[in-house]
């Protein structure tokens, strides 16, 4: 039985004074002893338990044999007995339920199933996938195919968890293996048998597996001993060497359990004999320490228990290693402070020095600081904290928020030292800093900070101070202020007075159209940028887009307000009259020559007028441009605009005067009326004044001749309307229109002459393509509606006839999938017509619709067939080279010459120009006159023409001429026209410009000779019509040019002005403003000398000779004024001059602006730092100066002041005793004992080797190999 001694402060004492003797001895290798050991430093990793005798050496890269590569899809084959089989029904194989079965467990495994019969009726079933499918696909099979038997197996219970295994794996990989479904008993379950269903072949295979799993555990023991707790550090050792020492010598598996865990068992697994030596160890252990042991109980402060704990119990593993000897710690939510020492009564002293040591090592203390200087302590991202932490790393130092106090930890001596430091810098802070808070609503917050901090950052910069304003979701109205005393004062004044002057704020709403919004506040912002520094103290906010308000919202003092709101207002009315709207109609053909090329023609317009004109897509059916911009500019660019389409074509205007009371009803419903008389006459356009206006004017603007012709039924139609207007409707299927108008619209022509109503079909883009109206007076409106509706009725009834056509005019027909029927059936309203099937030889068509289109359709047909008949074909001979030009852009010309004359022309291949040249004549004599297959050829006549050159027209005799001569109009032809060669250069333009202008403006080809010829000779290429026009053309630039070339001589006048440089920049202008004005009212270049130039005070002045004369004078006169200003220098103390210029230069500004004089500060490091230079004119240079003198006795006032005080602040960083540290020796370097290379053989490590020690990023060399560098 062990005893207990009490140990007392002084009986500690006097054992310790019995160990001084040992002490001294050991002083001399104090300092060796201090020093880590090799394995302190650089711990091992944990081994691996020793292998068993026998087994085979470490493998490497040469013995590691590879694993052979193995098919990750594999096959196996299950074979169901008849009498086990689920689905014996032979009938339904392949469709029954069993197909199902096998179909569902293919989507549910992702295997493949393959079924077979064998001769005994039992099932063979083939599966292959991955070997988790086919497992997964086996059980399927077993428990949905195969009849389910059962039976029990009884195993200890103990052996259960064995079966089941870690988190039920091992259950589920044996239930995979054997295709059975196995049941063990709950823990709570008293019963050992285990319940297992599947196949009579799996039950054997599972049944055979769990007695095996029971079997192995048969041979295992496990034996649990229990000792008490405090025994149990003895029998695991020091960071549990001892148990890991019992545990490889034994083979068993000892389990003590943790400090932590209050149980006394210690459960050992194993083989039996190894379990019973293992058991045998544990017992002897502990009977010895049982014998052997005493213990000491001495008090430690509970503050001082985690040092001897260590971190994660280290330092009671280190004092149980060193001193055998056992730490009894009370636990951490016990308020015991009684320690316990358990060992042999020798090694006790020794351990209770080491716990003593351990606890004093470490103390906690506390220093005194108001909470709000926590942050200064601390510093930015730690600073000032960083430097104590890195002089004292193990020294801890805790801020508690709320709390007035820093609590340090740390090893004595150091803490004592960090103590010092961080009470010298409360008592710094403390003395020199301040503190206060403003209550301001919290409304007001975002408008102290202001846009991007600008004002409080301003605050903070001038008066040196931190300003605390709480988020916005605290909802806190208390704004804290730190920093110098002074500097707080002043801050808290001017926030006040700020929150106080938004208290006094004005807001004001101004209504403005949100389509104008975004033009005020400009791309990026730009323009409502000017507006807001123009009025810097104004809030502007705008609404948010998506709310669709025209609310615009000012805010700030009341007069600032008022003139923003008027300044506004103003930018608003200059929006509405610069956003007058005009529709434009211009023909579509037209709409490139009014953009021209690259956009020319439009964007000078644009900039000549200073409107924004839009035209349609070129895709839209529209004809409008619209112009917008100020009435007058709107105008002035219709004008223009309309200017270039009258001398394009032969465009007529005419006014037409109808009273206006009358235009809403020729207009018509959505503009049906005037739209089909402007679609009947060829495409004019009629313009009705605005609605209200009282005009009674309406434009005709197109082509003379249809002008005239909608002139006459525009007054037609207003005298129908003046007597007496009456408009009916009625409807027709849309197919049967075209028929009802006419080729030409020659049908509805009979109706409306016989009748003299207007009828009016429906367009496009009519959302009711079945309305037809007619209007006129009342008779005529019912005799048309009458004959409308007996031709609809008419339509309605449907016939079948038939017509014979020769089986070789079929194809015409049938070509290009029928667009010849589908033409015939658009005209007349919508006639079917049927061809005999291809390879027949009948020659009957048969026609189905409304009897009147059905004769018609048949009469057109008929024409087609006679045109057919008496087709012929024409040769045109047009040299190759004129084949493209003759086509036009897209083969435009062509086809209208095809649609004009009703022919077919078709153009040869184009010769290949690499092609072989032909043979000479003799061999081509005898190829050519030899017989082939009993023929002989006839000679080629040379004057026949080239194949390439032969152009083929097939139609009506009459017809084809006519085309051939069409074509040989557009042959293109040649003219000459002499420009001097000097001009060349600017006829072409820059990269061509100019001339691809004037080619793609007269549709002809202009060649301007090479630069090497110096030819003055430019060849036009075009057709005879074009010709005249580009030859005009030309000639009309070459003296628009030489008209230039006599300008530009005229401004290429010169002359020279001498200016002292000194002058230069104040001619020049604040950004070049000066100069830049002079340069515009003049129309003149002036150009500066450089800083290399010889001539440092010559000013060059280019441009007319007036101008230029004009300009020099008003240079002169700037010169002779500053000629007559003075320069003063007066002395003004330099620490008032940042004073004086104010924030990024105001107050400077705010000087030079009053009283028109420019300063000139000293720059940092001139000789005379005080020194200031006053120039302008002597009357207000004087009182410039005085200005300035008075300023300094002002400021100089508050800057003694503050000097006075800060003498008597002890100065930041505190005495001597903190600011020096120690110095220091040498470094030696990182050093171990016992070390592999001092204790053996092994070779130190080569610090300087990059091999041995790599640094980060750092490329290593490789270490050279007998057979050769390594290929990856």
């Amino acid at each position: 039985m062990s005893s207990v001694a009490v140990l007392t402060q002084e009986r500690f004492n006097e054992h310790r004074s019995g160990l001084l003797t040992e002490q001294t001895a050991g002083a001399a290798s104090g300092e060796e002893d201090a020093l880590p050991t090799y394995k302190d430093a650089f711990p091992p990793l944990p081994e691996k338990a020793a292998a068993p005798e026998g087994t085979q050496e470490t493998s490497n890269a040469w013995t590691t044999k590879l694993r052979p590569l193995k098919s990750s899809v594999i096959t196996q084959v299950f074979h169901v007995p008849l009498e086990e089989r689920k689905y014996k029904d032979m009938n339904q194989f392949g469709e029954g339920d069993q197909a199902k079965v096998c179909v569902d467990i293919m989507h549910k495994t992702g295997a493949h199933l393959e079924l077979s019969m064998a001769k005994d009726q039992g099932l063979s079933i083939m599966v292959s996938g991955k070997l988790d499918a086919v497992m997964k696909a086996r059980k399927e099979i077993v428990s949905r195919l195969q009849t389910q038997a059962s039976s029990t197996v009884a195993i200890p219970k103990e052996h259960h968890r064995y079966v089941i295994g870690k988190s039920g794996e091992k259950l589920q990989e044996l239930e995979l293996r054997t295709a059975t479904k196995i049941q063990i008993p709950r823990p709570d379950d008293v019963s050992n048998q285990i319940k297992i269903s599947g196949t009579k072949e799996g039950l054997e295979k599972a049944k055979h597996e769990i007695l095996l799993i029971s079997a192995e555990q048969d041979k295992r023991a496990v034996e649990r001993v229990s000792i008490d707790k405090v025994y149990h550090p003895f029998i695991t050792g020091a960071s549990n060497k001892l148990v890991m020492e019992m545990m490889q010598e034994t083979g068993a598996r000892i389990n003590v359990p943790p400090p932590s865990v209050n149980k006394t068992e210690i459960v050992i697994t194993g083989e039996k004999e190894q379990v019973a030596l293992a058991v045998a160890m544990i017992k002897k252990v502990h009977e010895e320490k049982k014998k052997n042991t005493t213990t000491i109980a001495v008090e430690v402060k509970k503050s001082q228990h985690k040092y001897v704990i260590g971190p994660k119990g280290n330092t009671l593993q280190e004092i149980l290693e060193k001193t055998g000897v056992s730490v009894e710690i009370p636990p951490s939510d016990s308020t015991l402070e009684t320690v316990i020492l358990r060992g042999e009564p020798d090694r006790l002293g020794q351990a209770l020095t080491e716990v003593y040591a351990k606890a004093n090592s470490y103390t906690v203390s506390a220093v005194s600081a108001p909470s709000w200087l926590h942050r200064f302590i601390i510093g930015k991202k730690g600073q000032n904290l960083a430097k104590i932490t890195q002089q004292m790393p193990k020294v801890h130092i805790e801020f508690t928020e709320g709390e007035d106090k820093i609590t340090l930890e740390g090893p004595t001596k150091d803490l004592q030292m960090v103590h010092t430091q961080i009470e010298a810098i409360v008592l710094d802070l403390v003395n020199r800093m301040d503190y206060t808070e403003i209550t301001v609503d919290p409304k007001f917050h975002r408008h102290l900070i202001g846009k991007g901090g600008v004002n409080i950052n301003r605050i903070k910069e001038l008066y040196k101070v931190t300003v605390r304003i709480p988020p916005d979701n605290e909802k806190s109205n208390l704004i804290r202020i730190e920093g110098d005393p002074q500097g707080v004062q002043e801050a808290k004044k001017e926030l006040l007075e700020l929150a106080s002057r938004m208290e006094n704020e004005r807001t004001k709403d101004l209504n403005i159209e949100q389509r104008f919004h975004r033009a005020i506040i400009g791309q990026k912002g730009e323009k409502i940028k000017e507006v807001r520094d123009k009025f810097p103290e104004v809030i502007i906010n705008f609404p948010d887009p998506a709310q669709k308000s025209n609310i615009v919202q000012l805010r700030g003092p009341h007069t600032e307000v008022e003139k923003c709101f008027k300044f506004m207002q103003k930018m608003v009315a200059e929006m509405v009259e610069n956003g007058y709207t005009l529709l434009v109609p211009i023909f579509k053909q037209f709409h490139k020559n009014i953009i021209g090329k690259g956009g020319a023609n439009i964007k000078k317009i644009r900039e000549e007028t200073n409107t924004k004109i839009d035209l349609p897509a070129e895709n839209s059916n529209s004809e409008m441009i619209v112009i917008t911009g100020k009435k007058a500019n709107c105008e002035a660019a219709r004008t223009r605009v309309l200017a270039i389409q009258k001398e394009l074509a032969n465009i007529t205007e005419l006014e037409v005067s109808i009273p206006s009371k009358l235009h809403n009803s020729l207009i018509g419903s959505k503009g049906r009326f005037v739209r089909s008389i402007m679609e009947e006459c060829g495409g004019v356009h009629i313009h009705f004044p605005t609605e209200g206006s009282g005009i009674d004017k309406v434009t005709i603007r197109g082509p003379a001749e249809e002008v005239e012709k909608a002139k006459q039924q525009l007054l037609a139609l207003a005298e129908e309307k003046q007597i007496k207007s009456h408009t009916a409707e009625l409807r027709a299927k849309p197919e049967y229109h075209k028929f009802l108008i006419g080729k030409g619209g020659g049908n509805i022509r009979k109706v409306r002459d016989s009748t003299g109503a207007r009828i009016i079909f429906p367009t496009v883009d009519d959302p009711d393509q079945e309305l037809i109206t007619v209007v006129g007076t009342e008779e005529a409106v019912k005799e048309a509606q009458k004959e409308l509706e007996e031709l609809i009725k008419s339509l309605d009834n449907v016939v079948e006839d038939s017509m014979s056509v020769d089986p070789k005019h079929h194809r015409y027909f049938v070509a290009r999938r029928g667009q010849v029927l589908r033409d015939i059936a658009d005209e007349y309203g919508g006639v079917m017509v049927s061809f005999p099937r291809t390879g027949s030889q009948s020659d009957k068509v048969t026609l189905k619709g409304a009897k009147d289109c059905v004769e018609a359709a048949k009469k057109r047909m008929q024409e087609i067939i006679e045109d057919l008949d008496a087709q012929v074909t024409i040769e045109c001979v047009i040299t190759q080279k004129f084949h493209r030009s003759i086509m036009g852009p897209k083969g435009s010309r062509i086809q209208q010459i095809t649609k004009d004359h009703n022919v077919q022309i078709k153009f040869p291949d184009r010769e290949d120009p690499n092609a072989p040249p032909p043979a000479p004549p003799a061999e081509a004599a005898v190829q050519e006159n030899g017989e082939t297959n009993g023929e002989v050829k006839e000679p080629v006549d040379p004057a026949a023409p080239r194949k390439c050159d032969v152009i083929v027209i097939s139609g009506r005799k009459e017809r084809c001429e006519a085309a051939v001569e069409a074509l040989k109009a557009l042959v293109p032809v040649t003219t000459e026209v002499e420009v001097p060669f000097e001009l060349h250069r600017y006829i072409i333009g820059q990269k061509g410009s100019g001339i691809r202008k004037m080619m793609d403006e007269f549709e002809v080809n202009i060649q301007v000779p090479s630069p090497e010829l110096q030819c003055d000779i430019i060849s036009i290429t075009g057709l005879a019509n074009h010709l005249d026009r580009a030859r005009e053309g030309l000639l009309e630039r070459v003296k628009e040019l030489q008209a230039e070339q006599e300008d530009r001589a005229l401004r290429s006048f010169k002359l020279t002005i001498t200016v002292d440089p000194k002058y230069h920049p104040k001619i020049i202008g604040r950004k070049g403003a000066v100069i830049t004005t002079i340069r515009t009212e003049h129309d003149v270049n002036i150009q500066f000398p450089e800083k290399n130039d010889e001539n440092l005070d010559q000013i060059s002045i280019m441009g007319y000779e007036q101008n230029a004369t004009a300009a020099r004078d008003a240079i002169q006169a700037i010169v002779d004024e500053l000629e007559e200003m003075i320069s003063e220098d007066i002395t003004l103390d330099s620490r008032v001059h940042a004073r004086i210029i104010g924030g990024r230069g105001k107050g400077i500004r705010k000087i030079m602006d009053e009283f028109k004089v420019d300063l000139k500060f000293p720059q940092s490091g001139a000789p005379d730092p005080n020194l200031v230079t006053v120039t302008g004119r002597p009357e207000l240079v004087d009182e410039a100066i005085d200005h300035l003198l008075n300023l300094e006795e002002e400021y100089l006032a508050d800057v003694v002041e503050n000097e006075d005080k800060m003498a008597y602040m002890r100065p930041p960083g505190g005495g001597s005793a903190l600011s020096g540290d120690e110095p220091r020796g040498p470094s030696k370097g990182f050093v171990v004992r016992e070390a592999p290379w001092t204790t053996g053989s092994e070779k130190a490590p080569d610090m300087s080797s990059s091999e041995d020690f790599p640094s980060f990023g750092a490329p290593v060399a490789a270490k050279a190999s007998p057979w050769g560098p390594k290929r990856f």
